[in-house]
């Protein structure tokens, strides 16, 4: 029984009972408890009961297959230097503009008119949530790490991890390459 069962059922004082009686213990109505033997599971001729060990794996030698087909895979050399650079220089950025360091103007080249917009949003709930002489004095947002991934030459996605103060945030972006420069082109806060 629990404690809150013991709790629920109401209290007698203890000189209430008049004589303590020791537990009843019930037993078998004839006295003796029944007993009953069980079989052991009979076994096929071709099956191994599973208290033994099994016999080993058929290997297939019956010739010589060929080559394995293989996927077709790219090497990966290694990242572009100046997709790497602006990868930083755009994560960084964003963190500046949203953290209200940074103009969002700043980031018109480098962003689709949608992910502008969004930005833009976002810099003007800020600058009217919090007055500038108190956003100057709070601890600012740092860019741990940047990685990326290309699937396609003429785009790339970004996963960004943003340290502010004891917290982290997450920030994954596209870019792709418009019009020969790269540009940002879905952001998302996490």
């Amino acid at each position: 029984m629990t404690a809150i069962a013991t709790s629920l059922e109401p209290h007698v004082p203890p000189q209430a009972h008049p004589q303590a009686q020791p537990p009843v213990r019930r037993s078998h109505p004839r006295g003796v408890a029944e007993v009953r033997r069980i079989a052991a599971p009979r076994v096929a001729g071709d099956t191994m009961p599973v208290a033994q060990p099994q016999g080993l794996l058929a290997l297939d030698l019956d010739g010589d297959r060929g080559p394995s087909v293989r996927p077709g895979l790219r090497l990966v050399t290694g990242v572009d230097r100046e997709l790497d650079a602006f990868s930083t220089r755009f994560a960084q950025a964003v963190v500046e503009v949203i953290g209200g360091d940074r103009g969002v103007h700043q980031l018109m080249r480098w962003t689709t008119e949608d992910v502008y917009t969004d930005l833009m949003h976002r810099s003007h709930a800020l600058q009217r949530a919090t007055p500038g002489d108190q956003r100057l004095r709070r601890v600012r947002a740092t860019v741990r790490s940047v990685h990326l991934f290309r699937p396609h030459d003429d785009a790339a996605e970004l996963s960004i991890h943003v340290r502010h103060g004891q917290r982290s945030r997450a920030i994954a972006a596209r870019i792709e390459r418009i019009e020969g420069r790269w540009r940002c082109s879905v952001l998302d806060f996490g």
